[in-house]
């Protein structure tokens, strides 16, 4: 579903017009290439396009890589379905889910150990389903999807992916080093500004053809 500009919920789109204007360095234009040609590359055969952020433990940065990343294609009309896991289970992390409230995103929760989050970027959409899971979880797609890692530790200790046509290396500093600190709450909303600028940029890089 296409999301236009002006249907994001109104602090959102606040927090995504900040987070087009963050500049994004030459090494990562470089980094995030690989991710927008292989969207490209599913977009131009007409494809299902399934991507997977996988980190450690689900409980962070691959979890803000999926909202971002699902927002942004809905927001540029990029038909696809992003998903997050790990390869341990534990729960999305509260200071990660306080940082895209602060955002401008709605947030719903349902359970207590482990909960599952149904975030919404606008009034009509589907909510984004959130919470930690092994990357191969029945939620997540199982067959031609793109890994994309998140993390240094994922990436180095799972040396083979089921299911995966490719796998894509998007790594991202944990702001888990600031947790119970004064920079905490500015940490995290950081890197989640990070994720969406390049979200948003990967999926503007993307022609749809008509």
């Amino acid at each position: 579903m296409h999301t236009a500009q002006n249907t994001l919920l109104p602090a959102l789109k606040l927090s995504v017009e900040k987070a087009r204007n963050l500049s994004i360095s030459a090494e990562r234009l470089e980094v995030l290439q690989v991710l927008i040609d292989y969207i490209q590359s599913k977009v131009n055969s007409s494809e299902e396009l399934v991507l997977n952020f996988i980190c450690t433990h689900n409980s962070r940065r691959s979890q803000f890589s999926q909202v971002w990343a699902q927002t942004a294609a809905d927001y540029f009309g990029i038909p696809a379905a992003c998903y997050s896991g790990g390869v341990e289970v534990t729960a999305f992390n509260e200071r990660a889910v306080e940082s895209i409230k602060r955002s401008g995103f709605r947030v719903s929760k349902k359970g207590d150990d482990n909960p599952t989050y149904f975030v919404f970027h606008s009034d009509d959409s589907e909510p984004i389903v959130a919470f930690s899971k092994v990357f191969d979880d029945p939620i997540n797609r199982a067959a031609r999807f793109a890994a994309v890692m998140t993390c240094s530790h994922a990436d180095e200790n799972c040396p083979f992916i089921p299911g995966t046509d490719s796998r894509i290396p998007v790594r991202y500093e944990d702001p888990k080093a600031f947790d119970d600190t004064p920079q905490e709450a500015e940490k995290y909303d950081e890197r989640s500004m990070q994720i969406a600028s390049e979200m948003f940029y990967v999926f503007s890089q993307i022609a749809i053809s008509i």
